[in-house]
């Protein structure tokens, strides 16, 4: 069980017993640990410390496909596990207070399949957020386009939520190579977006498209590749319809200049809009291989953004439509604080003034 544990949290065995000789020492039985030492070492691997009683360990498999591009969809990331479990848990929770209060549900979500055309798609799309073909491009940078984007998705129901760490632990990091985000469906009537915000601000803006799209298709899952790399046939529907619902052929066809100025003018990031000048046959083959060759060789070397204010961050991590409905069900008295901390991982008078400033 210590060995599962140590490998389950993603540590190599040989370097961990290295770092923590006592617990090379309780393997070998050569000591017993105390049961706040056994604690210690269960915060230590992010496993519940009953697990660690069980006689075997426990099957775990994640909730919801993870697609991860060329890297495939089979390896078990713990903290990626457990966000999607923490955002499980938020969309457990509205789904039943949204129907103990009659509250409106999303009459689009699962509404439709990937046998809608590509460009049917993007128009219903547009219809539902309100958005004109050339939304995007009123806007002079990514951040205040995804703002505006997140504004119009949390309008029509859907709650989104961003973060790049799990929960509020800043020691356990979400690896954009692992999730650039997630769509959570199911037969619920809360449906929920989660987007990695480690991840640039050009790749979060394809991010939300895509999950919207899983949203209207009714599909579960997440994705951590770059764009047209999967064979899944809903993964390769959802990268397409956020690629032309982002860069209509048509405006990119008429505001052709090059690469980079077009990523700035749509606010999606190099690799969109290469691959989409690629498909529409603006550049040649030899071109995108180059360009793509490039994009790979620097996609690690980009700095990851900031998290600014606390507060700011906070209303990110927590979501606004999220946040409302929290406020309001503790305001009728229909949630415990304690619930409510625990849902939204603040705590006392931050959570108060949290929801005094940032709803």
């Amino acid at each position: 069980m210590y060995l599962w544990a140590i490998e389950r949290a993603g540590y190599r065995v040989d370097e961990f017993l290295r770092t923590h000789p006592d617990v090379a020492m309780y393997i070998e039985d050569e000591k017993r640990p105390t049961i706040k030492q056994l604690e210690s070492f269960a915060s230590t691997v992010h496993v519940p410390m009953a697990f660690l009683m069980l006689p075997s360990p426990p099957i775990e498999t994640p909730p919801i496909p993870m697609f991860r591009g060329k890297a495939g969809n089979s390896k078990f990331d713990l903290n990626v596990y457990q966000t999607v479990l923490d955002v499980q848990g938020r969309q457990e929770w509205l789904s039943d207070y949204l129907a103990e209060n009659d509250l409106d549900e999303c009459p689009f979500v699962g509404k439709y399949d990937i046998a809608t055309p590509i460009l049917d798609m993007t128009v219903i799309i547009r219809q539902l957020l309100g958005l004109e073909i050339d939304w995007m491009m009123s806007f002079n940078s990514p951040d205040k386009a995804i703002n505006y984007f997140v504004e119009k998705i949390e309008e029509a129901g859907i709650c989104v939520f961003f973060n790049g760490i799990v929960g509020n632990n800043t020691h356990r990091t979400l690896d954009v190579e692992e999730c650039r985000g997630f769509a959570l469906v199911g037969e619920t009537n809360a449906p929920m977006i989660f987007v990695n915000n480690s991840d640039s601000k050009n790749a979060q803006m394809f991010t939300l498209a895509h999950e919207f799209t899983h949203v209207l298709v009714g599909v579960s899952a997440g994705y951590a590749g770059f764009v047209g790399e999967y064979h899944d046939l809903v993964e390769s529907y959802c990268d397409k319809v956020a690629a032309e619902f982002l860069v209509p052929g048509s405006l990119l066809k008429d505001y052709w200049t090059s690469i980079e100025e077009c990523s700035k003018k749509f606010n999606v990031s190099t690799l969109v809009i290469a691959r989409r000048a690629h498909d529409l046959g603006i550049i040649s083959n030899k071109e995108y291989r180059e360009f793509y060759l490039r994009y790979q060789a620097n996609a690690r070397l980009k700095k990851k953004s900031s998290g600014g204010a606390f507060y700011k961050t906070a209303a990110k991590r927590v979501g606004k439509l999220f946040a409302i409905h929290i406020y309001n069900a503790v305001r009728s008295k229909q949630i415990s604080y304690t619930e409510a901390y625990r849902l939204t991982g603040l705590y006392g008078k931050t959570f108060d003034k949290f929801m005094t400033t940032s709803i």
